[in-house]
Order: C-alpha cells, then structure tokens, then sequence
C-alpha cells in the first residue's frame, strides 16, 4: 500500500469509528440522498435550516456544509448565521457555490458568503469557482463541460490564492489545492455525472473527512478517493443497468469501504508544488 493510499485509509477508519456530525444546509434535490450518503459512509449527517438553531447547531458539529442549490435570500442570511458560528467555535465549513454564474443572485450569494464566513474549502465544478474569481465560463442551469485537467489546475490555484482557501475542482480528474500543493486524483466513474446529487454528496463527504483531520490537502484528497473508488466499484456492477442502479449500488459501496477499497480503483498525483509568486 502506498503512502498516500496508508493516510487516507487511516482517515476512513477515523470517519467510520468517530461518526462525525455534519451539519448540512443543503439544497431541497438532494436532501435524502445525501443523509444517506454520510450514514452509509459511517457520518452523523443534520439538516438544520432554521436561523433560530443553525448556531447552536453549528458549533456542536464536526464539519458544516453550505450549499446554494436551491437559494433564498432568508436562507443566505440561515448560512452566514451558522458559518459565523462555525468559525467562532474552530468547526470547518465548506462551500458548495452550485450554478455559481449561472444567475447573479447566485453569484452575488456565494461571495457574500465568502465575505463574511471564514471558509475552509471550496468543491465546485471549473465554471462555478471560476465565477467566484471573476473569470467567465459557459455554464448552463448547474451544468457544465469538462475542461482539460490542466486549465482546471491553474484555475484551482488561482482561486485558492485568491480566496485564501482550500479549492476543490471536480472533474474527469479532481484537482485539489492550497495554492501551493497540488493533489491530482482518478478515478470514479461517469455515471456519477448521470445522478442528481453527486457532486452535492461528494462535498458533505469531505465534510465527514475535515472534521477528524485538520489537514485539509489530506482531508479532502482521502475524500476524493473514497468516494472516487466506491463510484468505481458501483459502476463495474452496474454498467449495463444503469443510472438508477448505479445510484443504489454506489450507497451500498460507501457503506462497504474499507482500507482496501482504493487498489485499484484510484490513484493519485501530485501536479507539481508552487510558491506565490510563481507564474501560472
């Protein structure tokens, strides 16, 4: 077993032996399908909403989870609430910025986040936190195309410089970064482009994995790698089934990821260490 594959595997038997709580203010679609992602990984998932509990709610959990998918103004105002509690009580947040670009209220909603809550990772896919950077890329609804691995690097660094933050960029190759170090990781499995709620789960499950590691470049890489093999393993059972399947199939592999999982299914690289001044 490699080295990074002994880390993240410690990392799992963290998650699955501490069940970690993770407060998730998540959009309406994909409620149901990502508690169940974080019970079968081993988590505590809560979905609180309410201004009134989300403080009290946040600084109990091990990691909180902001996603704009299905925003309203009240519930931005829900968000910064229990991300300023978060940040008062040393619990990660991570930020989900779904369709960021595709309106300007979302756009406007994800910065003001970034604004005022100290936020420890960013996962989205290449249009979405490139909109976060004022840089311009086609996205439809919450859609987009895959970009070659290395403009989504670049633009990774970039924006992690830039919002002073953990970037994590998804993709047919997931990037993740500080801004210094690079993490490539493989694996997964298209189908997982074919379930509604995919990138959603994969963002509260590094969530799981930040609230036992304070490491966020480890964190977030043995996250991307769990999750990458459990799509792996659920796609070679049902290719010929499809997406439906595959859905139930990939919730029954998170619930059966053990230290082994990753052989074979996943690999990871680094993609080169930068300083700040380097030029991209």
């Amino acid at each position: 077993m490699s080295t990074w594959e002994k880390g993240c595997s410690k990392l799992l038997t963290k998650v699955q032996n501490n069940k970690p709580l993770v407060h998730n203010m998540t959009n309406m679609v994909v409620t149901n399908f990502t508690a169940n992602g974080l019970y079968a990984l081993g988590a505590s998932p809560v979905m609180a909403y309410a201004p009134e509990e989300v403080a009290d709610m946040a600084k109990i959990a091990g990691a909180v989870v902001l996603n704009i998918g299905t925003l309203n103004r009240e519930l931005v105002d829900a968000m910064i609430i229990a991300g300023q509690s978060a940040n008062a009580h040393g619990v990660p947040v991570l930020l989900d910025p779904v369709g960021a670009g595709a309106t300007s209220f979302r756009t406007e909603a994800a910065l003001r986040i970034l604004s005022e809550v100290k936020i420890s990772l960013v996962r989205g896919n290449a249009a979405e936190v490139a909109h976060l950077v004022g840089e311009a890329r086609e996205i439809k609804g919450v859609d987009v195309g895959d970009s070659a691995s290395s403009d989504n690097v670049d633009l990774a660094v970039r924006a992690a410089r830039a919002l002073n933050t953990m970037v994590v960029i998804t993709g047919k190759e997931d990037v993740i970064t500080d801004g210094a170090e690079v993490r490539m990781i493989s694996g997964g499995d298209a189908l997982l482009t074919k379930v509604t709620g995919a990138g959603c789960l994969l963002t509260s499950v590094l969530g799981a994995f930040a609230a036992v590691e304070p490491n966020l470049l480890l964190a977030g890489t043995a996250g991307l790698a769990f999750y990458g093999a459990a799509a792996s393993r659920a796609a070679s059972r049902t290719a010929e089934l499809g997406p439906g399947s595959f859905q139930l199939a990939f919730l029954d592999e998170l619930a059966k990821l053990h230290t082994g999982s990753l052989e074979g299914h996943v690999s990871v690289r680094e993609a080169g260490t930068t300083t700040a001044g380097d030029a991209r």
